[in-house]
């Protein structure tokens, strides 16, 4: 028998879980600001990439006004070929007048500063002791003479021995010997200039007793000067006497005196490796003096020709001496531009405003001479209607 059980009425039904559906509206809108978001960063990622371009093409585009400089043109050119060195002058002949023995000074025959001739008397000391023993040599030398003459006639008629010439003879020769030597000592009491030449200060004064060597006046001859000066061992072997010397001294600026190598010292210096040397210089004017300092150039043979630059167009520093050089291209629309170029050098001697390049450059090629401060390798230049500046007559030394 089968029994069916039929549910209950009175149970209460099963509660069924539904899942929540998407808000539409929810997506669209987290959908629209990602839209926006990304229209909004990738609008500046381009605003970005477009103002770089433009800036960049701006510059590309954009040239600089030529900037006004003044140009000087290489020249070949022969330089003379020129030793420098610095040294002082020194008097041919000088001296420190002094006396040779003690005395007190009884006159002074000088003035100071005066120009004197060799042998003129300058100063007198007291010599009244020296005059009465030449009185007294002088007496002496008259009686040995009478004396001796006699001895000799009585001896050439066998009156009387040879002894007694012998004798006579000896105080003779003894009394001119005194003579001599008090004229010696007279004479020193006499102080004269030893040679031509101009007085300094005096340093003494009538009634001082003066001694043995202490100066009275300086005597200087200053018709011609010695200029001293040394060289490199280097520029030794180019050096011959008779070679032609200039000097410049500051208390005459823009003159030139002119001379002549007269000694060259056969040794060269252990400790500077340097060579003395010595020029003469003709001083008729008297103008040059001892102690001067002196500019010394010596004039040696010309070398073949070199390439020459202003030397204000050459810019030395550090790195190397460099110029800019001009040069020329065209433009799309057929004009000229001029383009100062920097261009490495290496340079020379320099003289009289202008250096000489042995290196970088060829004559006829154009430089920029002033205004390189402002300009770059590659910018563009216009030429300027300013002169160049005018070399000084007479160049700072220092």
């Amino acid at each position: 028998m089968t029994l069916t059980t039929e549910p209950n009425s009175t149970t209460a039904p099963r509660a069924t879980v539904e899942k929540p559906r998407p808000r539409p509206r929810m997506v669209r809108w987290f959908i629209i600001v990602g839209i926006l978001l990304a229209i909004l960063v990738g609008g500046l990622v381009g605003f970005n990439a477009f103002r770089a371009h433009m800036i960049k093409q701006f510059f590309a585009t954009m040239k600089p006004p030529p900037t006004a400089v003044s140009i000087a043109e290489t020249k070949s050119e022969v330089v003379p070929n020129l030793i420098s060195a610095v040294g002082d002058l020194a008097a041919v002949h000088q001296v420190n007048v002094t006396s040779d023995v003690n005395g007190r000074i009884t006159d002074i025959m000088f003035t100071a500063g005066a120009t004197v001739k060799t042998g003129q008397p300058l100063l007198q000391l007291f010599d009244g002791p020296e005059q009465g023993d030449l009185a007294s040599f002088k007496a002496q030398a008259t009686v040995a003479q009478l004396n001796l003459d006699r001895a000799k006639q009585l001896a050439s008629r066998q009156f009387g021995p040879q002894a007694t010439v012998d004798t006579a003879q000896a105080a003779f020769d003894q009394a001119q010997a005194g003579i001599a030597k008090t004229e010696a000592v007279i004479s020193q009491k006499l102080v004269r200039a030893p040679f031509d030449g101009v007085l300094g200060v005096r340093r003494v004064e009538v009634g001082q007793y003066l001694t043995a060597g202490t100066q009275i006046v300086t005597l200087t001859d200053l018709s011609a000067v010695y200029a001293n000066f040394t060289v490199t061992e280097k520029d030794s072997g180019k050096l011959q006497v008779g070679q032609v010397v200039r000097i410049k001294v500051d208390a005459y600026p823009g003159r030139t005196f002119e001379g002549k190598l007269t000694t060259i010292e056969p040794q060269i210096s252990a400790d500077t490796r340097n060579i003395r040397v010595q020029a003469t210089i003709q001083n008729p004017e008297g103008i040059l003096k001892p102690g001067m300092f002196a500019t010394t150039t010596v004039v040696l043979p010309d070398k073949p020709a070199v390439i020459t630059v202003p030397e204000t167009a050459v810019d030395y520093t550090l790195y190397g001496d460099s110029v800019y050089l001009i040069t020329e291209k065209k433009t799309d629309d057929g004009k000229t531009e001029l383009t100062a170029v920097r261009t490495f050098v290496r340079t020379g001697d320099r003289l009289d405003g202008r250096a000489v390049i042995t290196q970088g450059v060829k004559a006829g090629d154009r430089v920029v001479a002033v205004g390189q401060l402002k300009l770059q390798s590659g910018a563009l230049v216009s030429i300027s209607t300013d002169p160049l500046p005018k070399i000084p007559a007479q160049p700072p030394l220092n």
